[in-house]
């Protein structure tokens, strides 16, 4: 029975070690945890008080200022190395 030819296996070269990453500013963060700690106390004040700050003209928007808060301080612990 003849034997199948052998496939030829491609050249692979090595690619280059990755690069370290910078590390994150000093800033960085105590920066994202105020804004967590910020974000969630602007939430809890707005629910305690019943919408009616800590801007009163906004009413139910207080919940999206907090919740932005929180996001963005969340955000920035994703971008942390």
């Amino acid at each position: 029975m003849p034997e199948s030819k052998r496939r030829k296996k491609p050249n692979i070269t090595p690619s280059a070690a990755p690069k370290k990453q910078a590390a994150s500013p000093a800033w960085w963060v105590p920066t994202a945890v105020t804004l967590m700690i910020i974000g969630m106390l602007w939430v809890v004040v707005t629910y305690v008080i019943q919408a009616k700050g800590p801007i009163p003209g906004l009413d139910n928007w207080n919940l999206v200022v907090g919740f932005v808060l929180l996001i963005a301080g969340f955000l920035m612990t994703l971008r942390w190395h």
